[in-house]
C-alpha cells in the first residue's frame, strides 16, 4: 500500500453572518483537507487546522515529495520523518498542521484497509454516541448590552435540541461578560453544564477578576483565560479560582503539552487533532495528560473531516477518571454555521438529542462529496 499522491484542498466558505469572538471576526470558514492515495486505488482524507494556503503550500511543496512512494502502513516512521525535516523551522504552527492532516489521512486509510472504524483500529470499545457540549454563542455587531438576552435564547434553542452542557465566548471586559455568564446559566438552568471560552483575550489578574465573579455559577471550566504562551499566568489563574481551567488548542505536539501538563496548568487539555500533529501525536498527548490526571477532550472548529477525526480518537479513549462512575465523556459540538462541516461530506455527522453519532463504517466513516469540494476550492482559489 505505497502512497502514491498527495493532494491539498484549501477550501472556503462565505457564511451568512460574521463569526466574532474576543480577538477576530471571520467572514468565512476555512481549512485545508488532504487526500493521500495509493498504489491500489484506496484514499485516505484528513485536514488541518490554520491558514489554508499557507498549510496546502507545506502539503504541496515539502512533505507531500518527502513522503510519496513510502508503504502508507508506516505511518509512525512518516510522522518522525516529516517532523524531523522541519524542525529546524516548524516545531509548532502550520508547519505541524500540515503533518496532522497527513497522519489523519493516513489513519483513515488504515483504518478503511483493515475495513474497521477508525476508533476500533485506535483499540477502542465499541461505542454508538457521545455526549457533545454546543458551542457557538459568538459575539455580533449590537449593541453588547443586547447580547445577554440573546445568549439566554441561544442557550434554550441547544436546551430544546437535547444538549446538557453548552459553552458560551466572553472577551468584552469583566462586568460584560460576567452578565452574559450569568445569562446562560440562568437559561440553562442549574442541571447544564456550562463553560466560557476567553480565547486568551485577557491576562491573569483580569482573568482572576472574571473568575470570582462567576464561581457561584458552578462552571465546568474557563477556556483559554490567558495568552497560550504565559504558561504561568495559567498556573496562577488556576490557583486563584476554583473553576476548572482548559486550554490547548493552540499548542503543538507532545513537547508542547508536556510544558503544560507538567505545570498542571490545566484540568482540561484541548488538543487540535487537525493541527497537534495528527491522530498519532493526540494518543501520546493523552498519554502523558494520564500521567498529571489531566482530561483530554479535543478542540472541534474545522471540517466534518476534522470532526470524524476528533470523534474516533475520542471514542478510543478510556474512561477518565479509571473509577466505577467516570465522568462522562463531553466533545465539543460546535452549532454555528459552517458549510465545510455541513455539506462537504455526502451525509454529515449526525447529531440526536445532543450526542454526536459515532461513524461506524471503514476508516472516518464519512465520504467526501466531489461537487462540494470543487465549490470551496474554487472559492478558495485553491
Amino acid at each position: 500500500m505505497r502512497i502514491r499522491t498527495i493532494t491539498a484542498y484549501p477550501l472556503r466558505a462565505k457564511v451568512s453572518k460574521p463569526i466574532r469572538y474576543s480577538q477576530w471576526t471571520h467572514e468565512y470558514r476555512a481549512t485545508t483537507l488532504v487526500a493521500v492515495e495509493t498504489d491500489d486505488g484506496l484514499r485516505g482524507w484528513g485536514e488541518a487546522y490554520g491558514p489554508a494556503s499557507t498549510v496546502a503550500e507545506a502539503v504541496r511543496s515539502f512533505f507531500g515529495p518527502l513522503v510519496a512512494g513510502h508503504d502508507a502502513w508506516e505511518h509512525e516512521a512518516l510522522w518522525h520523518l516529516m517532523f524531523a525535516r522541519s524542525l529546524d523551522w516548524g516545531q509548532k504552527g502550520a508547519m505541524v498542521a500540515a503533518i496532522s492532516a497527513i497522519d489523519i489521512a493516513l489513519w483513515d486509510l488504515k483504518a478503511r484497509a483493515a475495513g474497521v472504524p477508525l476508533y476500533r483500529l485506535l483499540g477502542g470499545a465499541r461505542v454508538e454516541s457521545i455526549s457533545g457540549y454546543a458551542t457557538g454563542f459568538y459575539f455580533d455587531a449590537d449593541d453588547p448590552r443586547l447580547l445577554a438576552g440573546k445568549f439566554a435564547a441561544e442557550a434554550e434553542r441547544h436546551l430544546a435540541a437535547g444538549f446538557r452542557a453548552m459553552k458560551l465566548k466572553v472577551g468584552l471586559g469583566v462586568a460584560a461578560d460576567a452578565e452574559l455568564v450569568r445569562a446562560v446559566r440562568s437559561a440553562a438552568g442549574p442541571g447544564v453544564r456550562v463553560m466560557m471560552d476567553a480565547n486568551h483575550a485577557y491576562d491573569a489578574t483580569t482573568a482572576v477578576a472574571l473568575g470570582r465573579r462567576v464561581e457561584d455559577l458552578d462552571l465546568t471550566w474557563f477556556e483559554e483565560p490567558v495568552s497560550p504562551l504565559d504558561l504561568d499566568g495559567y498556573a496562577e489563574v488556576r490557583r486563584a479560582l476554583r473553576i476548572p481551567l482548559a486550554g490547548g488548542e493552540c499548542e503543538y505536539t507532545r513537547f508542547g503539552f508536556d510544558a503544560l501538563l507538567r505545570r498542571r496548568a490545566v484540568d482540561y487539555a484541548q488538543p487540535d487533532i487537525c493541527g497537534c500533529g495528527g491522530i498519532s501525536e493526540a494518543m501520546k498527548i493523552a498519554t502523558l495528560a494520564s500521567v498529571t490526571g489531566a482530561h483530554v477532550t479535543p478542540h472541534v472548529w474545522g471540517s466534518a473531516v476534522g470532526q470524524a477525526a476528533a470523534v474516533h480518537f475520542y471514542a478510543a479513549r478510556p474512561p477518565h477518571p479509571g473509577s466505577l462512575v467516570p465522568e462522562d465523556k463531553l466533545i465539543e459540538c460546535d452549532q454555528s454555521e459552517n458549510p465545510l462541516r455541513t455539506e462537504i461530506t455526502r451525509e454529515p455527522l449526525r447529531v440526536e438529542h445532543g450526542r454526536i453519532l459515532v461513524p461506524q463504517g471503514p476508516g472516518l466513516g464519512i465520504e467526501i462529496d466531489p461537487a462540494a469540494l470543487a465549490r470551496f476550492s474554487a472559492a478558495s482559489g485553491g
